[in-house]
């Protein structure tokens, strides 16, 4: 991608062919903090190796906790542990104010096939939202498509829920706004790619054997979507980054927030 018109461009180009300006090699800095933890994963890149080990984490406490409690395995996690380690439920979130699950539920995983298979496209996915768009606007559309997936949940299903799709499918969201931002040929490819890839997992959502969340599914798509067109690429032009750093470390701050008020209700249901 040009670094100044933002063009797609292949990698053999020397300038530009869209505005005629002179384009470096890439070369990947070594010494960059951003691909220190990325490098034990070569595809994957800072964010997104965070959110992948936040998530494994969080699986390996729960799992443990669950094992302790005799309620469940490592294997198929009880709803009540998934509760208490913040998992989204419309009876906490509107009766109680536990207005943090938007964020937390987004974090839980309910068994080791649907950890494995989240992280698999999270893997890819990730890095790919985070090379194009930056990891200061993944983040934020990570943030927001999970609150508002699980926020679309909350009024559309009365049920339990958890996962990181919700996120996923913004960043899916976020592609679809990618191939509409880019009127050619190979932004109508990327648009037919991912527009694809939605419906399959809505239709994946339908089926009877499968518990899924499609409200979150079509809530976190919804949103990755919107905020993506707002944000748009990485810019020359600094205050506007600023902005975007800024919007980031805030969504980091709720987040962090988020699992201060988690563990606080956890401790205080304790005996």
């Amino acid at each position: 991608m040009c670094p100044h018109c933002r063009a797609f461009i292949t990698t053999k180009d020397r300038v530009c062919p869209y505005c005629n300006e002179p384009v470096a090699r890439r070369t990947v800095d070594r010494s960059n903090a951003s691909s220190i933890l990325g490098g034990f994963i070569p595809h994957a890149r800072f964010v997104t190796s965070m959110i992948l080990l936040l998530n494994g984490l969080l699986y390996l406490a729960t799992g443990l906790y669950s094992m302790s409690t005799g309620n469940g395995n490592l294997m198929n996690l009880d709803m009540q542990t998934l509760w208490e380690f913040g998992a989204k439920l419309p009876q906490s979130i509107l009766g109680q104010g536990q207005w943090w699950r938007l964020v937390t539920a987004g974090f839980l995983h309910g068994g080791l096939i649907h950890i494995a298979m989240n992280s698999w496209v999270l893997f890819d996915l990730g890095a790919q939202i985070e090379e194009v768009f930056g990891p200061a606007r993944l983040i934020v559309i990570y943030f927001f498509a999970t609150v508002g997936g699980f926020l679309t949940s909350t009024f559309f299903s009365r049920a339990l829920s958890i996962g990181a799709s919700a996120g996923i499918m913004g960043l899916i969201g976020a592609m679809i706004a990618l191939g509409m931002m880019h009127r050619s040929a190979v932004g109508d490819a990327i648009r037919r790619v991912y527009v694809r890839y939605a419906i399959y997992m809505v239709i994946f959502g339908l089926l009877p054997f499968f518990s899924v969340d499609n409200a979150a599914h079509v809530g976190g798509l919804a949103t990755g979507f919107v905020v993506a067109r707002i944000a748009g690429l990485p810019r020359p032009v600094a205050r506007t980054e600023q902005i975007w750093h800024f919007a980031s470390y805030a969504c980091l701050g709720l987040t962090a927030l988020c699992f201060v008020k988690m563990y606080l209700a956890f401790t205080a249901i304790q005996p």
